[in-house]
């Protein structure tokens, strides 16, 4: 009897050890670039997202080391219902093991959900709302690039502490524009400014005249832009129709990216200020990565900040995977090795991803090139200043995410 026992025990021990051992040998992996790929956060996502997921898969080394890997990509067309809904056919159906980037608050915070439920990866790129890291905090999630905390502390309190003490906000009417708005409005009190009013407009209007008429009419020092992408570009192109920075008001571009700064153009753009974690010219490095990126956009545009994010995430993910030697399919498991690796890549440096989820890297405060002295299709910022990521994000002590009471 005891012999039977002993050889059942000793069956059951080989076959799990044979089972751990399939795990840590499986070289597979599925990537889901979720994003806007033809609305207005496309250009700043979108395919050239899905392009930086796969530089990263080639630049990772893993492919030289037997690991298969397998990219796809989906729009999410800025609606919430079908970012979930794609999410589930992924996890469910298609095997995917991460998502990435997923521009627009509402959607983000839908697929946060799912991934977690899923216990898939989540490294979110494109979408700004810090309760990804705070209250809606997830052991699967990494907010890589920046989010609305890191917005407000830089370009709204740098604008803040040079005499912009009176604000009106244009917020888009959805969870990026009132997150923004609401970490920026902190910002603005604590700092001894006010806020004298605001108005939500719809996501990707076309027509912000009765919104423009308010903000100028409330005598703001700062009109404050709570909004991204097309409705960054419009709202600033038809205020500089309505006159209003030369009636003496100032905008606030809170969310500006490269793109949108070539869809205004530098004559109306320049001298705005606003804050980045990655641009193309800043360095060597950068300005490697930026031409083999742009070498194979149509457009030949340089990466965005949040196409640079996409790149450098799965980059670390990678990183990752090849410390754990193999994708044991587990998002828990590979994100708390993420978080045991300190971050360090070519376009954000050294950072680190706290428990939290968030990555800290380095904030710089830009101003936008007078056409003078631009001297290139895309040679827009000239580099104010900068701020250290353990001073640009959220602190781990005014942090809400419940992974912080374990």
């Amino acid at each position: 009897m005891k012999t039977k026992i002993s050889a059942l025990l000793l069956g059951t021990a080989l076959t799990l050890a044979s089972a751990s051992l399939a795990a840590a040998q499986d070289k597979t992996v599925k990537i889901g670039a979720l994003s806007d790929q033809s609305g207005l956060y496309a250009d700043l996502g979108g395919p050239g997202s899905t392009l930086a997921a796969q530089m990263a898969a080639e630049d990772s080394g893993l492919k030289a080391k037997g690991w298969k890997i397998e990219i796809v990509s989906g729009d999410h067309q800025n609606k919430p219902d079908i970012g979930t809904t794609i999410a589930r056919q992924w996890f469910d159906v298609d095997k995917v093991d991460v998502i990435v980037d997923v521009p627009n608050s509402g959607v983000a915070l839908a697929v946060n959900n799912v991934v977690k439920e899923k216990n898939g990866v989540y490294i979110n790129s494109g979408a700004a709302t810090s309760d990804l890291t705070n209250a809606q905090c997830s052991p699967n999630t990494v907010h890589w690039t920046y989010d609305t905390y890191m917005l407000a502390h830089t370009t709204g309190q740098a604008l803040v502490k040079a005499g912009g003490d009176t604000w009106f906000f244009l917020t888009a009417d959805y969870a990026f524009g009132a997150a923004l708005e609401r970490d920026t409005t902190a910002v603005v009190t604590a700092n001894g400014g006010k806020v004298l009013g605001g108005v939500k407009h719809p996501l990707n209007t076309s027509d912000f005249s009765s919104f423009l008429l308010q903000a100028q009419s409330s005598k703001a020092k700062i009109i404050g832009l709570a909004n991204a992408g097309g409705d960054t570009t419009n709202s600033i192109k038809q205020a500089a129709e309505f006159g209003i920075v030369k009636g003496g008001q100032k905008l606030a571009a809170l969310l500006l990216f490269l793109t949108d700064v070539k869809a205004i153009g530098l004559e109306t753009a320049q001298g705005l200020n606003f804050t980045e974690t990655f641009y193309w010219d800043m360095n060597d490095q950068t300005r490697a990565f930026s031409k083999r990126f742009a070498e194979r956009m149509k457009n030949g545009a340089p990466p965005t900040m949040v196409q640079a994010g996409v790149y450098a995430g799965l980059l670390h993910y990678f990183k990752a995977l090849d410390a754990l030697g193999g994708n044991p399919h587990d998002g828990v498991k590979v994100v708390e090795k993420m978080k045991a690796i300190p971050t360090d890549d070519a376009l954000f440096g050294k950072g680190e991803i706290q428990p939290n989820g968030r990555t800290i890297h380095t904030a710089y405060l830009f101003e936008v090139k007078k056409p003078s002295e631009s001297k290139g299709p895309w040679d827009f910022y000239k580099l104010v200043g900068s701020v250290p990521g353990d001073q640009a994000f959220t602190p781990l002590s005014e942090s809400k995410c419940a992974l912080l009471k374990k």
